[in-house]
Order: structure tokens, then sequence, then C-alpha cells
């Protein structure tokens, strides 16, 4: 009677076991930059301002 049961409880173990393990995989993405080279969109703000308004909206962010 004991490994009528055993059996189904094994493979519903190893069921569950591989679907909990299978919502943990992330895809492994790299992204390698140039240095000094902006490759993003481009910025709405920057088009339509001029360096000194930029100069005052970065003072606190200048020891980063």
């Amino acid at each position: 009677m004991n490994a009528l049961i055993r059996k189904p409880v094994v493979w519903v173990g190893g069921l569950l076991l591989t679907v909990f393990l299978t919502g943990c995989y992330e895809s492994p993405s790299v992204t390698l930059f140039e240095p000094g080279v902006y490759k993003g969109a481009a910025d709405p703000l920057l088009m339509n301002a001029d360096s000194e308004s930029l100069n005052e909206r970065f003072v606190g962010q200048r020891d980063r």
C-alpha cells in the first residue's frame, strides 16, 4: 500500500519542482557599451534647452 502512494507523490513532487525551477529562469542579457558614445534615444529636453538651463538642472549632481 505504501509503494502505491509513494510513486505518484514522487512524480507530483518532481513535476512541482520542475515548474518552480522553470519560473526562476532568467535569460542572460549583456549589453556592451563603448565609452563616451551614447546610443540611446534622443532626449527631447536636451534638444529644447540651452546649456545654462541644463547647468541649473544638474547643480546638485556634479559629484556623480
